[in-house]
C-alpha cells in the first residue's frame, strides 16, 4: 500500500519541481497592449526567445530579419498594411505586471539584454530621405538616441537626471493629476520613478503638437527603458506599500500612453511591454579595435575566407541570371546580324537601292 501511494507522491513532486523550473526560465513576460488589425499575435502561452525580441518588432513592421522565427505567437497577417509605428518600453524590476485583459501576454525564455538598434538602422537605411523618427532612451542611464525627425521634435524632452528632477517641479507636470500614495515627493528613487512616467507623458504630449509626423508613410520606432520601479523595489522592499502603489501607478501609466499613441498614429500603431525582473548577462556591444588587421592574421592563419552573410545568394542570382540573359541576347543579336539580307531586311539598303534606280 506504501509504494501505490508513493507513487503519485513523486509524480506531484515531479511538477511541482518542473513547474518551479519553467517559471525560473520563463517568469518574465512580453505583452502587446495595442495592435492593428494588419499584425495579428495569436493567443496562447508559447514562451519567446529574450534575443528574439527584435526580430519580433521587425517582422510586426515588415523588415525581413537573418534568421528565421519559428515563433507561433505572431502570425503573417496584412503584408500590404504594415504599422506606421512601433512602441516597444522595457521595465526592469518586476516579472510581470497587472495589465489590462484585453492586452496579450507571452512568457519570455532566458531573458537577455537586448537591442532595437537593427531595427533603426533598417529603418534608417530604407527611409533615409523621408527621416522618420526614431526614439531610443534610456532616462535612470541618460542614454538617448534620436534619428530624423525625433531631433526636432523631441529636442525640448528632458534626458539628463537633472532635466528630470526640474521637469517633475514644474506647473504642467504629472505631480499635480498623479495620485502619489505612499510615494513622496522628496524621495529621489520615488524621483526618478515619477520622473519616468514624465517622460512618457511629454513623449506623447511632444507628438500631439507634431501629428502630420504620424500620418506619413516612413515607419517610426520608440524603444523606452524603465528602471525606476526596480530602484522602489531595491530602497523599500518588493513586499512594501510603496513598490506595490508604483506598480499600480506605472500600470496605469503604461496604459494611459499605449491609448495615446496608439490613437495618435490613427489605430496603427505597436504598443508592447517587456517587463524583466534582472537579465541574465549583461549587454555587451561590439567595438572595433585598431589592432583588428593584425589580430585577424593571427587568427586565421590558413588564408580562409571570409563567411557569407545571408545575401550572398540573392546577389550571386541576380548576377549570375543578368550575365547569362545579356550572353544569350549578345548571341541572339549577332546571328540575326549576320544571317540578314540586306536587300529584304534593312530599310536602309531597300531605300538606298530605289534611289539609284531613279537616279
Amino acid at each position: 500500500m506504501r509504494r501505490r501511494g508513493g507513487a503519485p507522491c513523486a509524480m506531484e513532486v515531479v511538477a511541482l519541481v518542473a513547474a518551479a523550473c519553467l517559471a525560473g526560465v520563463c517568469g518574465d513576460e512580453f505583452s502587446v497592449l495595442r495592435s492593428p488589425q494588419s499584425v495579428v499575435f495569436r493567443d496562447g502561452s508559447w514562451p519567446i526567445p529574450g534575443e528574439r525580441i527584435p526580430d519580433v518588432a521587425a517582422l510586426s513592421m515588415g523588415f525581413s530579419v537573418e534568421d528565421d522565427l519559428s515563433w507561433p505567437g505572431l502570425a503573417v497577417g496584412d503584408l500590404f498594411h504594415r504599422p506606421r509605428a512601433t512602441v516597444l518600453v522595457t521595465v526592469k524590476g518586476v516579472d510581470k505586471l497587472a495589465l489590462p485583459v484585453k492586452g496579450i501576454s507571452y512568457p519570455i525564455e532566458n531573458a537577455v539584454p537586448f537591442s532595437l538598434d537593427s531595427v533603426a538602422n533598417a529603418i534608417h537605411t530604407l527611409f533615409s530621405e523621408e527621416t522618420p523618427v526614431v526614439l531610443q532612451l534610456a532616462p535612470s542611464e541618460e542614454r538617448v538616441y534620436m534619428v530624423g525627425k525625433a531631433n526636432s521634435v523631441f529636442e525640448d524632452l528632458s534626458v539628463t537626471l537633472r532635466q528630470l528632477r526640474n521637469r517633475l517641479f514644474q506647473d504642467n507636470s504629472i505631480l499635480s493629476s498623479l495620485p502619489l500614495n505612499s510615494l513622496s515627493r522628496n524621495n529621489e528613487v520615488d524621483l526618478l520613478f515619477l520622473s519616468e512616467l514624465q517622460v512618457l507623458h511629454d513623449i506623447a504630449s511632444l507628438l500631439s503638437r507634431h501629428k502630420h509626423l504620424a500620418k506619413d508613410h516612413s515607419p517610426d520606432l520608440y524603444s523606452l527603458e524603465l528602471a525606476g520601479l526596480e530602484e522602489v523595489g531595491k530602497r523599500y522592499g518588493e513586499d512594501s506599500q510603496q513598490f506595490k502603489d508604483a506598480s499600480q501607478i506605472l500600470v496605469d501609466s503604461l496604459q494611459k500612453f499605449a491609448d495615446e499613441m496608439f490613437n495618435l498614429y490613427s489605430g496603427n500603431a505597436v504598443v508592447e511591454v517587456v517587463a524583466v525582473k534582472t537579465f541574465n548577462s549583461p549587454l555587451t556591444r561590439k567595438t572595433r579595435s585598431i589592432l583588428q588587421s593584425s589580430q585577424s592574421e593571427t587568427e586565421n592563419p590558413y588564408n580562409l575566407a571570409y563567411p557569407y552573410n545571408y545575401n550572398y545568394s540573392v546577389i550571386f542570382n541576380i548576377i549570375l541570371w543578368m550575365m547569362i540573359g545579356l550572353a544569350l541576347a549578345v548571341i541572339v543579336i549577332s546571328y540575326n546580324l549576320w544571317n540578314m539580307d540586306p536587300g529584304y531586311d534593312s530599310i536602309i539598303y531597300r531605300m538606298t537601292n530605289q534611289k539609284i534606280r531613279m537616279d
